[in-house]
C-alpha cells in the first residue's frame, strides 16, 4: 500500500500484512469440510480474528450456510478467478462480526473449460489473495478456502495459493485410504506449484463415542499422522446438522451445544499452532 506523508510529500511504502490462508480439502465428499469451514471461520471471528471464507465449491453450500441468498451473489469467486473482480469486491458481510465470505455460484463449474488454454490457470487465486489486504478496509488475519470434493483446477488453484492444508477427516472405515490419496495430491502440488505448502493439521469429524469403529479410526489416524492430528475432535451433533438449513453457523444457532464448543476449541488450537510456527 502506498501513502503520502503530507509534511514531506514523500511517498512511503507501508507493508501489507498477508493473511494466513488455509485450504480445507478432502477428495472424499461428506466429511464435514464445508461445515468445518463455516464453523471454524465463525469460531475464529468470535475470538477476535478477522476472517474471509472463500467458497470455491460450485454448489455454494458455505455461502448458503452463512445466509447469503443465491440472488445476492452478483460478484462471486468465479468472477475473482476470471479476473473480473477482486476478493474484496466479491466479499459479503455475514451475520457474524469480523467474518466475510466470497460466495460461489454454479458458474464456477465451467471455470476449468474457460481457462484450459491459459498458462496461468493454476495461479488465479494466488494472484487474487496477494491483493486481499490492500485497501482501506480492515485486514484479514485468516483466509479459509472451501474446496469441492474433487481434484480439479479449482482445487489446484486453492492449494497453489494456500499456506497450508487443513484436512477434515470423517471417523469412518475408509478414512485412512482417503487420507493417503489426499497426501499424495498435496505432495504433487508442492513439487510442481507451491513448495511452501504444508499440512497444517487433520481434524477428525463426525465422531460417535457409541461406535467402536470411531474410536479405532481415531487411534489409527493418530498412529499414522502423529502430531499433525488436532487434539480437538468434532462430534456428531444434531444441532450442527440443523444449523445450515437456517442459514446460520452452529455457534449462532446453538452456542452451548457440543458441536459449537468443539469448534471453539479447534479455533483456539489452530491459533496456538500458528503462534508456535511464528516462534519457531
Amino acid at each position: 500500500m502506498t501513502v503520502i506523508d503530507s509534511d514531506s510529500e514523500q511517498t512511503l511504502t507501508v507493508p501489507v500484512k498477508r493473511p494466513r490462508s488455509l485450504v480445507l480439502a478432502n477428495q472424499k465428499g461428506g466429511v464435514g469440510k464445508t461445515t468445518t469451514a463455516i464453523n471454524l471461520g465463525t469460531a475464529l471471528a468470535a475470538i477476535g480474528e478477522r476472517v474471509l471464507i472463500v467458497d470455491l465449491d460450485p454448489q455454494g453450500n458455505a455461502s448458503t450456510g452463512l445466509g447469503i441468498d443465491r440472488r445476492n451473489r452478483s460478484r462471486s469467486t468465479f468472477d475473482v478467478l476470471m479476473g473480473d473482480a477482486t476478493l474484496r469486491q466479491s466479499a459479503r458481510e455475514t451475520a457474524v462480526p469480523r467474518l466475510h465470505i466470497a460466495p460461489s455460484t454454479m458458474d464456477l463449474s465451467g471455470f476449468e473449460l474457460e481457462v484450459a488454454q491459459h498458462k496461468d490457470r493454476a495461479f488465479r487465486l494466488r494472484r487474487a489473495l496477494a491483493e486481499v489486504n490492500r485497501g482501506d478496509a480492515g485486514d484479514y488475519e485468516y483466509v479459509l478456502i472451501d474446496c469441492p470434493p474433487s481434484l480439479n483446477v479449482v482445487t489446484v488453484n486453492a492449494m497453489a495459493a494456500a499456506d497450508a492444508v487443513l484436512v477434515p477427516l470423517q471417523c469412518e472405515f475408509f478414512a485412512l485410504e482417503g487420507l493417503s490419496q489426499l497426501l499424495k495430491t498435496v505432495e504433487q502440488v508442492r513439487a510442481a506449484l507451491n513448495p511452501a505448502l504444508t499440512i497444517h493439521g487433520i481434524v477428525l469429524t463426525m465422531y460417535d463415542a457409541r461406535n467402536k469403529l470411531s474410536g479405532q479410526v481415531v487411534t489409527d489416524v493418530r498412529s499414522f499422522m502423529g502430531e499433525k492430528v488436532y487434539q480437538t475432535i468434532i462430534p456428531r451433533n444434531v444441532r450442527v446438522s440443523e444449523a445450515p438449513s437456517h442459514g446460520k453457523p452452529v455457534l449462532l444457532y446453538d452456542l452451548k451445544c457440543v458441536g459449537s464448543q468443539a469448534y471453539l476449541k479447534l479455533a483456539s488450537e489452530i491459533i496456538q499452532r500458528e503462534k508456535a510456527l511464528r516462534a519457531a
